[in-house]
């Protein structure tokens, strides 16, 4: 079948939600994409930060290859070996006592706003059940969670949102300590805003969002789902900050394009949690944790923190380069491979030519591009994508 023919089948049978660039894409490998007319496009969007390790990365094709020939799915009724591996393997390397696994971001958000409201319950004094969450953020995109998520484009046509959210200013200490009130029970905030533009916390920031947590008796929750897995050059991104949350969440490239997403917490915060209060049917599912499993093995072991840092330092020298070449770019700023450039155009039709050249980046935000490549590009394969952009950026 045709790519146009494709597209159109596609308008007749698939709810418009998206805005889709016009190629059907059939096969990846590493960096790399082709689509339905054979052409090749070098991936500077991997998913939206999902495919961390490249596309088709061996060792987790062999892990689902394996995982499906075993075991696919059974209720959570019972014990499986894959799910409790994953479990002691991210307990293991991170702050946290327990797992909850379920299969996206947004679900693993949910589970935290239930979780930080359902301790509140039990543990607090009070009606305690707000969140303060941070304008900007982007939390998911069902009911509590877009509520969570503090811009009005999200809400629109979705009232009556759901009561005990409140928003306050990104990378203001200050003002987080005066929005806290009796019902406050949590605070809610992404390491990086990613979907705001890449938009950097000041280096004191999260350590102060911490202390206020401390001293007010809040739970911090810390959404991990684009930041985690690696994508800033350490495990968590929090890592970089000296900090702890109470609770993180985390998705996207923990399965490598497999759907998997899991919240992380204390025993003390977990304690609230117990049979009947919270579930997911395809949660921590055998296929998932080989996924994880197979992903959290090559972060650790293949090498790929430490090229997410250099090559990540290489890319943002690269595209300093192109700032001072053109006037319309008036900011790179990111950490890892993780990375945004803000415009004074249009960013939409640089993603369009960009992809006509053969790679594929995307917006976030009208004026501000973002690069979230896999975490294993080269720095040829960064001179080749700043090689197209210029070209881009002239028009």
């Amino acid at each position: 079948m045709k790519t146009e023919e494709l597209i159109a089948q596609s308008d007749r049978n698939i709810i418009g939600t998206y805005r889709r660039q016009p190629v059907v894409l059939v096969k990846g490998a590493g960096a790399r994409v082709w689509d339905s007319d054979g052409r090749e496009y070098l991936d500077f969007v991997a998913g939206i930060a999902v495919c961390s390790l490249g596309h088709s990365y061996p060792k987790v094709v062999e892990a689902l290859r394996h995982q499906a020939g075993v075991l696919t799915h059974v209720s959570n009724l019972y014990y499986t070996e894959p799910q409790i591996r994953l479990a002691g393997m991210l307990v293991a390397n991170s702050f946290a006592d327990k797992v909850f696994f379920c299969n996206s971001g947004t679900e693993a958000n949910e589970a935290a706003i239930k979780l930080a409201r359902k301790y509140a319950h039990d543990n607090l004094k009070g009606d305690r059940y707000e969140i303060l969450t941070m304008q900007g953020s982007f939390h998911g995109r069902t009911l509590a969670a877009v509520t969570a998520t503090a811009q009005e484009k999200f809400h629109a046509g979705f009232a009556p949102l759901p009561e005990g959210f409140r928003y306050v200013p990104f990378n203001d200490v200050r003002a987080l300590e005066k929005a806290v009130r009796k019902r406050t029970c949590a605070v809610m905030v992404e390491p990086i805003q990613g979907e705001s533009g890449v938009r950097m916390p000041s280096p004191d920031y999260l350590g102060g969002v911490r202390q206020v947590c401390d001293d007010r008796g809040l739970l911090l929750i810390l959404d991990e789902v684009q930041t985690g897995m690696g994508r800033t050059g350490k495990l968590f991104a929090h890592e970089h900050f000296g900090i702890k949350p109470d609770i993180m969440t985390l998705a996207k490239a923990l399965g490598n394009g497999y759907p998997l997403g899991a919240l992380l917490t204390t025993d003390r915060v977990a304690s609230a949690f117990e049979p009947g209060t919270h579930a997911s049917t395809f949660g921590g599912n055998p296929l998932g944790m080989a996924a994880g499993i197979a992903v959290l093995r090559a972060l650790l072991e293949d090498g790929i923190m430490d090229n997410c840092r250099e090559v990540g330092a290489y890319l943002r020298e690269r595209l300093g380069e192109l700032k001072e070449k053109h006037y319309m770019i008036q900011e790179i700023r990111g950490m890892g491979l993780m990375v945004g450039m803000n415009l004074t155009v249009d960013g939409a039709a640089v993603v369009r030519r960009c992809l006509e050249k053969g790679l594929l980046i995307n917006c976030a935000g009208e004026h501000i591009l973002r690069f979230v490549p896999p975490l294993t590009i080269t720095r040829e394969d960064v001179d080749r994508a700043v090689e197209i952009l210029d070209e881009a950026l002239e028009g």
